[in-house]
């Protein structure tokens, strides 16, 4: 580990601009892995996983949030690695959904059933055609049109500018991000990416704590790794795209570095994080470590993460999840869905999960994002 850090101090010593820097950390230090270990051999390997899994279904009707998370992450590894007999199964996979699986296209009333729109909002940038963009816009637009049977407490939000479909739950923050910045990519409207901007920040000035994670709900103060996850994903993909004059940026941008300067301090020596955060006593997690590796790939490639050591962190996250997944392409140790508890035992029982969605999904995040330019 001190040889990488020394590694990286030399680079930003020798090349004083910022993008010979940049340059310099992405051939040296996020590229060059090892055989087995490289973002293409493992992105493929879980992307393949994913063609013959079966649907995973909301109340046993709906496509799932998290299988949305791993079809999108499996369609940008493909678009990263120019894989584009994988974008077509992809799309095949998908185009049921306009045929014999219409059934299972989620509704829209709910923050989790929403996200769904940005995967086909995602197909539309990929191929151009418009029944992508027609089926995926109304899932982005109905996160900010009030429904008419709408509760006091949803009006309430809608007065104030937020989405009715407001919670300030953490997951919220990944799932309204997600589709919102994908509306506004595939149609250049700043409406899509602003208002996610001011709902960021509400649940910034809401919901962090002094040392930047998230408790997974006031009355379970815990740092739960996948709630904190969603919210640093979330995070990142609104950063990618949020553009340079947007007001809320740098606020945005404060939060996302407190956070991520908390996750540093409690990575592993594996580089895994654990169950609960803070807990060095708890279990390493693969959805949350995931998660929070993708972040700091991001930060690292985007120059938000300027600090030598976050390379280390990123390259160190990334090797530490790949011995957790199978030969098949299963990634073990996710923690099954959870709800909130007072009780801090509660996270430590919660059983581990081979092959979930959850899992699966953020791994694809960190493939694509240290094979893009």
């Amino acid at each position: 580990m001190k040889k990488a850090k020394l590694l990286v101090v030399c680079i930003l010593v020798a090349f004083g601009s910022k993008s010979a820097k940049s340059q310099s950390v992405k051939s040296d230090v996020l590229s060059g892995f090892p055989v087995g270990y490289t973002p293409q051999e493992v992105g493929s390997l879980v992307a393949e996983r994913f063609i013959p899994s079966g649907h995973l279904l909301h109340g046993g009707k709906w496509i799932h949030y998290a299988e949305v998370c791993a079809w999108y992450g499996a369609l940008k590894f493909a678009e990263a690695s120019n894989d584009r007999d994988l974008i077509e199964r992809l799309r095949q996979r998908f185009d049921l959904l306009f045929t014999s699986e219409k059934d299972l296209q989620p509704i829209m009333n709910h923050v989790d059933l929403n996200m769904f729109g940005c995967l086909p909002l995602e197909f539309y940038q990929v191929t151009g055609q418009q029944k992508y963009l027609e089926l995926g816009l109304p899932y982005a637009d109905t996160q900010w049109q009030l429904p008419g049977n709408a509760n006091a407490e949803e009006k309430a939000w809608a007065e104030k500018g937020h989405s009715w479909q407001t919670r300030l739950w953490i997951d919220d923050m990944f799932m309204i991000t997600i589709v919102q910045s994908q509306a506004y990519k595939a149609t250049g409207n700043r409406e899509y990416i602003d208002r996610a901007a001011r709902e960021m920040v509400l649940y910034l000035d809401e919901l962090q704590r002094p040392n930047g994670l998230f408790y997974h709900a006031p009355d379970a103060p815990y740092y739960w790794a996948r709630g904190n996850g969603w919210m640093a994903a979330g995070m990142t993909e609104l950063l990618r795209y949020l553009p340079e004059d947007n007001p809320d940026r740098p606020r945005i941008l404060d939060g996302y570095r407190l956070m991520m300067n908390s996750l540093l301090r409690y990575q592993a020596d594996s580089g895994i994080w654990n169950q609960l955060i803070d807990e060095p006593d708890f279990w390493p997690e693969t959805s949350g470590s995931a998660m929070f590796t993708f972040a700091i790939i991001n930060g690292v490639k985007n120059g938000w993460l300027e600090e030598p050591e976050y390379v280390d962190v990123a390259r160190r996250g990334w090797l530490a999840l790949i011995p957790y997944i199978t030969p098949e392409g299963d990634v073990t140790q996710v923690c099954i869905g959870t709800n909130k508890s007072p009780d801090r035992r509660h996270y430590y029982d919660r059983p581990r999960q081979t092959g979930d969605f959850h899992g699966q999904a953020p791994v694809l995040w960190c493939a694509y994002s240290l094979l893009e330019e």
